[in-house]
């Protein structure tokens, strides 16, 4: 299990616990019901690099304690 932390760029940070092997699009899953939006309408950001859902977190390489950026479309 590994943590990772969203900043949602208005003051509020959402910590989640999952899994190395889950997709980015279990990620979103995990925060949409923590937050109370849709899951397709979050992004999940890294400097310039936009995660795609079908990926795992291990690929990109997504370790405990990270942080990333989050976004609504």
């Amino acid at each position: 299990m590994i943590e990772v932390v969203c900043n949602h760029r208005l003051g509020k940070k959402v910590h989640m616990k999952c899994n190395s092997d889950d997709a980015i699009r279990d990620l979103k899953k995990l925060i949409a019901a923590q937050t109370g939006t849709r899951w397709d309408k979050i992004v999940l950001k890294k400097w310039y690099t936009i995660f795609k859902n079908h990926v795992t977190l291990g690929d990109y390489e997504i370790h405990d304690g990270m942080n990333l950026e989050l976004y609504y479309q």
